[in-house]
Formats: C-alpha cells, sequence, structure tokens
C-alpha cells in the first residue's frame, strides 16, 4: 500500500507542476494526450483504492454532484469597487488626493496592472489549502462557489510555500474571466445548439460561476488571475507587489503586464503603453488599475464606503468605428438556426480589420431600424466580437433596402419556422445540406462518437458528392468509394472505414450526445442512457418518466419526447440500429457492481472516508450520489453530524445507513 500511495501523489505533483505550465506559464512540456495517460493512470488508482483520495486532488477537480442553491458567506474584509476615471486630468487629481492624504508626501510608487474584465472573487487559503473561495456580492457578503472555483486548473489547491512557509491564513482576490479563444468556441457551439450567444466574456463567465454544476463549469474553462489581498495572517512585506511576488513563488497567477513605477507621469505612461497590446493579451480588458504600492500609505489613505482611496481604474473608451452596411448573409447551423451577419466596407478597430458583423437575429435588426445601405457604428462586444450596435441618423442614402426575413431556408430552400416564444427563426428540413454538414462534424466530433480522420474537409466532401446524406450513411461507406476522393490515398480511405467502423461501439450516452437532440449535451446523454439502459426504453419513456430523472428538466424532456416522436427521429435510431451501431449503455460493469443503479446521499463525516472518496467509492459501485435527499434516493450515509439531510430522510421513509453498513455494500 505504501508504494502505491507513493505512486499515486508521485503523479499528483507531476500533473500539478503539468497545469501550472500549461495554465500559468504558457510552456506545456507534453502533448494533451501525453496528460490525459498521466490522469487515466492518476483515476485508475484512485479507483481501485478509494481511501487513498483527497480533496485535492487533481481527479476531483469536479467530484460531487449538482448544488441546490448557493450559500452566503460573510468577507473577513470587505470586497469593494474601485473608483473609475477615463482621461488623463482625472488621474492627475488622483495623485494630488494621494499626496494630501499622505499630508503632501509623494507615494512610494505606484502599480499599474491590466483591468481584466471578468468576475470578482475572493479566495481563502488556511494553511496553505484553498477553503473557500467567494464572489464579491455587496462587498460584505458574497456567494460561496467553492465547488465551481475547484475546477479551474490555474487556481492552486494547496500554495506551495517553498520559501519559509505560507502564513496560517491567506487571501487571494482577483477575476475569474473566460479566455477569448475558448469564449469564441463555446458561443459557436451555442449557436450550433439553438441557443443565445453570450453577449460578452465577463457575462458568459458570471455566468458560468453560478452553475448549479459544477461539470458545466469545468467543460467551459474559465481562468483566473490575481491582482489583490484580503485576510492575511502574519507580517506583510512593506510593498503589495512584493507580496505579490511571494504569492506567485507559492503557485498564484499574477499578471506578466504589471509594472511598477515611480510616480503618476510614468504611471500615464505604462497606461498609454498597453493600451496598444492590450488587444494581442488571451483576455478582455477594458481599463488599467493605478494602486499605491506601500501598505502602510494605503492603510493612510483608508476607504471611502465603496471605493479604497489608494486606487483607481483607467477606463479605456469601447473601440466603435463607422461603416456602411453592403449586404446581410445569412447563416445556417446545425440544428439549423439562421443567423444574419452583416457585410461591411472594411474598417480598422481593436487593431483587427473588420468587414463581417453579428446581427444576432431578425428581432435585433427590427429593434435597430436598419437597412442595407445604412452608415452603421460597429463596435466589438466585450472587445471581442464585432456587432453593430447603432444607425446613424441622417445617412440612409435614398436606395436604402429593408432587411427581408427570408421565407425559406438559404441554403436548401426548405420551410423555416420561428421558434415558439423564441427569436431565432430555423430551417426544419431535416435533410438541409448546410444541417448536414454542422452536424457531422458534431456527430464525429471528440466528445461525441470520437472519429478519427473524419475532419470538416472530408465531410465537405462527403455531402458534395452525395456519398452521405445521413448519420447512418458513414457506416456504409467503403474504401472504394473513399479512395478517389481528393487528398484520399488507399491507407487514407482504410484508416477512416475503420475509425468509423470502431465508433459503432461508443455506447447509448456518446450517441445521444452526437445526434444534437436539443439541450442534449454531455451530461444529459450520461444520464439517460444510465437510467434508461437502451435506446428503446428511452424511446418508450414519457414525459413524466423524464422528468422524474435526476437533472432531467421538463425542457430538456420535452425536447427528447419531440425527437424520438418526429419521423425523422425514429427513422434516424432505426439507420443506425442497423447498421450496426450500438445503443445501450455502458452498463455490463456495472449490472454486476453491488450499488448499481442506486441513487446514494452522503451526510455528515466520515470517519474512514473524506466526501470525495466516498463519492468515488459509489460511483467506483456502479451508483451515483445526489447533494439532496428526495423520493428518489435509495438510501443515505449519515456520519457524524448528519445535520438536515438525515431528518428529511426520515419524513421520506428512505433508508438511513451507517458508515459500517455502507463499507459493507461497496463490498456486496
Amino acid at each position: 500500500m505504501t508504494d502505491i500511495r507513493q505512486q499515486i501523489e508521485t503523479l499528483r505533483r507531476e500533473i500539478r507542476r503539468h497545469d501550472r505550465l500549461y495554465y500559468v506559464e504558457a510552456a506545456p512540456e507534453i502533448s494533451d494526450r501525453q496528460y490525459d495517460r498521466l490522469m487515466d493512470e492518476l483515476k485508475a488508482l484512485e479507483t481501485a483504492h478509494p481511501e487513498l483520495i483527497t480533496p485535492d486532488s487533481p481527479t476531483q477537480r469536479v467530484a460531487g454532484e449538482p448544488v441546490e442553491a448557493f450559500a452566503t458567506v460573510t468577507h473577513a474584509a470587505a470586497m469593494l469597487s474601485i473608483d473609475n476615471t477615463y482621461d488623463h486630468e482625472s488621474l492627475r487629481e488622483f495623485d494630488r488626493r494621494v499626496r494630501r492624504g499622505l499630508d503632501g508626501r509623494a507615494p512610494g510608487g505606484y502599480v499599474v496592472e491590466p483591468k481584466v474584465d471578468g468576475v470578482a472573487v475572493n479566495l481563502r487559503y488556511e494553511n496553505g489549502r484553498l477553503v473557500l473561495a467567494a464572489t464579491r456580492g455587496d462587498g460584505r457578503t458574497g456567494d460561496d462557489i467553492t465547488a465551481n472555483v475547484r475546477t479551474i486548473r490555474v487556481i492552486p489547491w494547496r500554495l506551495r510555500g517553498d520559501d519559509g512557509g505560507v502564513p496560517e491564513v491567506v487571501e487571494v482576490r482577483g477575476e475569474v474571466f473566460w479566455p477569448t479563444a475558448l469564449f469564441l468556441q463555446a458561443n459557436a457551439r451555442r449557436v450550433e445548439q439553438g441557443l443565445e450567444p453570450f453577449a460578452n466574456p465577463r457575462n458568459g463567465a458570471a455566468g458560468t460561476l453560478k452553475q448549479l454544476d459544477p461539470a458545466v463549469v469545468k467543460e467551459r474553462r474559465l481562468s483566473f488571475v490575481a491582482h489583490g489581498f484580503g485576510e492575511i495572517s502574519g507580517d506583510l512585506p512593506e510593498r503589495a507587489s512584493q507580496l505579490a511576488a511571494r504569492l506567485e513563488r507559492w503557485g498564484v497567477p499574477f499578471s506578466g503586464e504589471t509594472t511598477i513605477v515611480a510616480d503618476i507621469d510614468a504611471a500615464w505612461e505604462a497606461i498609454e503603453a498597453f493600451a496598444a497590446i492590450r488587444h494581442t493579451l488571451p483576455y478582455a480588458v477594458d481599463g488599467a488599475v493605478v494602486k499605491v504600492d506601500r501598505f502602510d500609505e494605503r492603510e493612510d489613505l483608508g476607504a471611502t464606503s465603496r471605493f479604497p482611496r489608494w486606487c483607481i481604474a483607467y477606463k479605456y473608451e469601447a473601440q466603435q468605428a463607422r461603416s456602411v452596411l453592403l449586404d446581410v448573409d445569412f447563416q445556417v447551423g446545425r440544428l439549423g438556426t439562421i443567423t444574419p451577419v452583416a457585410r461591411l466596407t472594411p474598417v480598422q478597430l481593436a487593431g483587427t480589420t473588420v468587414s463581417n458583423a453579428s446581427l444576432h437575429n431578425f428581432d435585433q435588426i427590427e429593434r435597430l431600424g436598419v437597412r442595407i445601405g445604412d452608415t452603421v457604428v460597429v463596435e466589438k462586444a466585450g472587445e471581442i466580437i464585432p456587432q453593430v450596435v447603432e444607425v446613424v441618423d441622417g445617412r440612409r442614402p435614398p436606395d436604402a433596402r429593408a432587411i427581408g426575413v427570408p421565407g425559406a431556408c438559404p441554403v436548401c430552400q426548405g420551410p423555416v419556422a420561428r421558434d415558439e416564444g423564441g427569436v431565432y427563426l430555423r430551417c426544419v428540413n431535416p435533410e438541409c445540406g448546410a444541417q448536414l454538414r454542422e452536424r457531422l462534424r458534431w456527430f464525429a466530433g471528440r466528445n461525441q462518437m470520437d472519429i478519427e480522420h473524419l475532419g470538416p474537409a472530408l465531410i465537405d466532401q462527403l455531402v458534395d458528392t452525395g456519398l452521405v446524406k445521413h448519420f447512418a450513411d458513414l457506416y456504409t461507406l467503403t474504401d472504394e468509394q473513399l479512395t478517389p476522393l481528393e487528398r484520399m490515398g488507399r491507407q487514407s480511405a482504410r484508416n477512416v472505414v475503420e475509425a468509423i467502423a470502431g465508433s459503432k461501439d461508443r455506447g447509448l450516452a456518446r450517441v445521444l450526445a452526437g445526434l444534437g437532440i436539443r439541450h442534449v449535451g454531455g451530461r444529459a446523454a450520461e444520464i439517460l442512457a444510465e437510467t434508461f439502459g437502451d435506446v428503446d426504453a428511452l424511446a418508450a419513456a414519457g414525459p413524466e418518466d423524464l422528468v422524474a430523472t435526476h437533472e432531467i428538466g421538463p425542457v430538456i424532456a420535452a425536447s427528447v419526447r419531440r425527437f424520438f416522436d418526429s419521423g425523422a427521429g425514429r427513422d434516424t435510431i432505426e439507420r443506425l440500429k442497423a447498421a450496426g451501431v450500438r445503443m445501450t449503455a455502458d452498463r455490463a460493469a456495472a449490472g454486476a457492481a453491488p450499488l448499481a443503479g442506486k441513487m446514494v446521499v452522503i451526510t455528515g463525516t466520515l470517519s474512514g472516508f473524506s466526501r470525495a472518496a466516498a463519492t468515488a467509492a459509489v460511483k467506483a459501485a456502479g451508483g451515483r450520489t445526489a447533494s439532496s435527499v428526495s423520493a428518489k434516493t435509495d438510501f443515505v450515509v449519515a456520519g457524524d453530524s448528519p445535520g438536515s439531510k438525515a431528518d428529511k430522510a426520515r419524513a421520506l421513509g428512505v433508508e438511513i445507513i451507517d458508515e459500517a453498513e455502507f463499507v459493507k455494500r461497496l463490498k456486496a
């Protein structure tokens, strides 16, 4: 056991090191596949030895079930906002106020750092371990979002403290943000799924942190950068910049664009220099923050009821440009969503040439009152996505044309319809070529059927040549059909056919995720597969059966029923069955497992398991855990101080067992 324990801890150290190299230092040493192998090895060892799982293991980035609501916590030190300014003279006035507050003395230097457009959070470490993450809230109290923040890989669960030890209490403050590239990818997926895209990365990050399911947060791959401090025990260095450097050594990420300057003139130079490069950064920035560096001077300056007097944010004006709307194109997504895209005379905006901009939907076109030929104002939403925000008065030409709502799909000329109660117009022809391309790309994707070698270029050829008109057609392809295609030799064709054949055994969850049923993502697909076991049972499930399923609400239930009630949905399932695609859940091992199909709630403190280890043990035994007791709960494991969950179990007549019985059932 000692060897296993050492092997597990060695893997954890190695994975943490690679996390820092990838997420903080942007200098990865290994490929994603090599990283996945390390993580898989650790997961296998921990599954075999659940008693060795610790809450700070890299495998526990998402260890729990969705929460019912966020608890409210009180900040040890208030999280105040920062006062804003928009011009050079106001920045100088800030410097004059600082000098007056210091009895005429010049401050001993300023720190100038990016104002990341994210969500302010407070991270509390006790004895070097992350114990609480909270939103700013009203500055005095915020929401406990620890479970969600644990999924953000750049945030260390344990401070390194290699240079003399970490204080007993350290609170780090900073911004959770959504990296630009990942945000754009997520928005593209939302449009494909028929969902409203996020307006900007900050809104997206804020909405993500309020998700009740940490698995959703993990999937969106948020990040974090520190910029300040709350409560810290022990002696502090003289300057905030010194403390930041110390925390960086302990593993906390700070911005590499931070500058330490002597006076306000140098601060202004740093702000101007940063303005020239801010659009090259991998996150949205809406300004620069100027802070007094010395802690004793910060204390002398104090704060108002809303703002510290020792710092100010210089906000950059939103960059806008005027352009002429030349035309509007209509793009068709995977689920048939028709999105209007403005074609513009090219303009320079935020460091790039913009010739296309989003009009979002046809309701937005009506609100703007925009016509083809109008001079319009274009702005980058959150400094990222170009969008038309305004029509310039008095510049409309006589030949300006209204933007018509398509009466048919612009790609296949099939029928279109508006969402019931929604703002989207969709092509409802299931044979639409534009939808087929996007659906095939989704179906073959890594998190769905994971068909290697079936990339976008090959999919385009398969659709254009008529070889594939449906998902099931993939499974009838032969070497002889593929070899004549562009960039397709005999061996390449063989590789594609073998990869497609290999995907037949992915199981029901992957198939459901790949079919692109509205609102059914990977997590919902897994739950439906686990609950119903095979596609026939799922197809026969009524709305009440679906809604009664853990984590499946009425919206998902209605969407699933629409799919199976439609002729196209039934035809898809039958054709995939005929092609030999497995439509059952991966339950062979779980069927013989001691807790197969059981819903378990764990409450109180267990002597032999951490909460994460107990959860992992249930899953390894084929069961599932929930955070609350309901009529669907099979039994409750009650440790010391079980609280209200045990009371609710008694009221509902749900079985309650102790830790000894729990251990027996795990081995049964």
